[in-house]
């Protein structure tokens, strides 16, 4: 996968949460699950792409790791509005698999990344 795939599949992933948001309840836990999820999401793409401008591996490496911390997030909050019956299991089942998917291959460039820092040392 290409960065600007990645990039593309990042920021996809705040679009289809903006969308999902649309569905829930426009009341306080609705709206501040909305608030929290749309954050987290939305952040996923701009600090991958914050990533691609890192001014070294090092920082490549952190920031990819922020970037899995929002997806982690994201996940987390998708979780709390199933569980707390403000959102539909099946109408987030694509978005999930999308987010595990996005999981695994940064934590896999990550992975990558560090050790080929390593093989430099």
């Amino acid at each position: 996968m290409t960065p600007d795939e990645l990039k593309n599949r990042t920021m996809q992933l705040g679009i289809d949460i903006i969308f999902l948001c649309e569905k829930l309840p426009a009341k306080a836990a609705g709206r501040a699950v909305e608030n929290q999820i749309v954050r987290s999401a939305t952040s996923v793409g701009c600090n991958y792409r914050a990533a691609l401008r890192g001014r070294s591996k090092p920082d490549f490496i952190n920031k990819i790791g922020v970037v899995l911390e929002e997806l982690d997030e994201t996940q987390y909050w998708i979780e709390v509005a199933v569980k707390a019956k403000l959102l539909e299991k099946q109408n987030v089942a694509a978005i999930w698999k999308e987010a595990e998917e996005l999981m695994k291959i940064l934590t896999r460039t990550s992975i990558t990344a560090k050790e080929n820092l390593k093989k430099k040392k």
